[in-house]
């Protein structure tokens, strides 16, 4: 139920606002709204208005804001039946891109405005500059840094969290720091030249330089996610785990317990979990897959089918001001990382089967909820910022492709005859129906759907 609730409240959301920036910009512009529904098939709800009827439909999967005269009149042959000066069609160009583009823009704008109120009122999640692993004859340990060390200073600069020395490490480019580190409650010296080294991006593994310490920070890797019938979950693991350990050894962040995951492929070894407060041990066989290293080379590494989060600790808000500067700032670093992925996926370079569909959605949704509602509130945003994207594609029957038309008729001083945007919209329809398909397939198969046709 929770799922799908939270589902149903998510999409409904993000289809209300894509629908309301068309009909509040049509209405601007002058141009008459015939229906203004949300969702599809039987009409469950209705109402009148003085111009408009509003709808709600049984199927919740989308929406629509009909207008007065969306094709021109004198295309079909006949005179119109209705007000030319509130025609759709009538109006110049540029008022019909921006009541086109209204729809996909509102959504960034959510987006925008979500990510502002949880920066706000939530916060951020932040860590210790607390030292975890060091790593030997590095950078770190020829400093004389240990494990349990806190940076309280960089260049007489406080630290007050693990992101200021993440911060100052970037911007070093090798340049020797003067740390102020904590120690058995005493403030110790220390001098420490990071080392350059090659990271892979956590989301897409790409392969960038880098600087670092031989240090990382002392957090507790969490299972965030667990794969329906991977190694993790045929162990045991479950979403909420606090991961301590891999093979007897400690693991203190993320990145290592991916790291000690990938260097044993199709092995089993131990995971020392916590779980309710109380220890427990979990063997665990990984899946062994070739990826390219950062050399560009196919090499061989360890899965285990978890998502990987850090436990937060602590939030901290920003002020409204600058909640607000970093609202629009992640929308655009989600709207640059959508569209990154979608191209990876158009290219092959992503495997298609990452498409997911309304089944992924709801599940997630329902996993996010369960977290806590500024949870779901962030999921609604990354998803909105998705919905926009994917409208903005010069697709026909979006509205990418509907501004497509509009960019060609600004470019030949005419629009396109009838018959052939009647031509691009079927073909747009059938495109569209083939990826839904596509998308729910690959939902059904990451829940093993089709177990009950073997």
């Amino acid at each position: 139920m929770t799922t799908l609730v939270s589902f149903v409240l998510v999409i409904g959301i993000l289809i209300l606002i894509h629908e309301f920036g068309h009909f509040m910009v049509a209405r601007w512009c002058g141009v008459g709204v015939e229906r203004f529904s949300i969702g599809f098939g039987p009409v469950l709800v209705r109402w009148r208005g003085k111009e408009t009827e509003y709808c709600l439909s049984a199927v919740p999967m989308g929406g629509y804001v009909k207008m007065v005269g969306e094709e021109n009149p004198l295309e079909g042959g006949g005179g119109p039946v209705f007000d030319p000066g509130k025609a759709f069609a009538m109006k110049p160009l540029w008022a019909r891109f921006l009541i086109v583009f209204a729809g996909p823009g509102m959504n960034f704008v959510l987006a925008a405005v979500i990510f502002t109120i949880v920066f706000a009122t939530v916060g951020r999640p932040v860590w210790p500059a607390l030292i975890g692993r060091v790593a030997e004859g590095g950078p770190a340990a020829a400093a004389g840094l240990k494990t349990g060390d806190v940076v309280t200073a960089v260049d007489g600069r406080p630290v007050s969290h693990w992101e200021d020395l993440e911060r100052a490490i970037a911007g070093s480019g090798g340049r020797a720091l003067r740390l102020a580190v904590r120690r058995d409650g005493r403030e110790t010296p220390a001098t420490v030249t990071p080392r350059r080294t090659v990271v892979r991006d956590p989301i897409f593994r790409e392969p960038r330089d880098a600087w670092e310490l031989g240090a990382g920070s002392q957090l507790t890797p969490q299972i965030g996610s667990v794969n329906p019938g991977s190694p993790a979950d045929k162990a045991g693991l479950r979403a909420g785990d606090l991961v301590l350990g891999v093979a007897g050894q400690p693991v203190f962040s993320p990145d290592e317990l991916m790291q000690s995951i990938q260097k044993r492929a199709g092995q089993t070894f131990e995971l020392t979990v916590e779980r309710d407060g109380a220890p427990r041990t979990l063997a665990v066989t990984a899946t062994a897959v070739k990826e390219k290293g950062p050399t560009g080379q196919e090499q061989e590494i360890g899965r285990i089918g978890v998502g990987i989060v850090t436990r937060v600790v602590r939030y901290e808000a920003y002020n409204p001001v600058v909640a607000v500067w970093y609202g629009g700032v992640r929308t655009w670093d989600m709207t640059a990382l959508t569209a990154k992925g979608l191209w990876k996926i158009v290219s092959r370079q992503i495997d298609s089967s990452n498409i997911g569909g309304p089944i992924q959605i709801a599940a997630e949704a329902g996993r996010q909820a369960k977290e806590g509602a500024a949870s779901l509130a962030l999921f609604t945003a990354i998803i909105s910022v998705n919905l926009a994207l994917l409208n903005l594609l010069p697709v026909p029957m979006l509205d990418g492709g509907h501004l497509f038309f509009f960019v060609i008729e600004a470019v030949m001083g005419r629009p396109l005859s009838l018959k052939k945007r009647e031509a691009a919209q079927q073909l747009g329809f059938v495109l569209l129906m083939l990826l839904m398909v596509f998308a729910l397939y690959n939902d059904l198969v990451r829940i093993d759907a089709f177990k009950i046709f073997r």
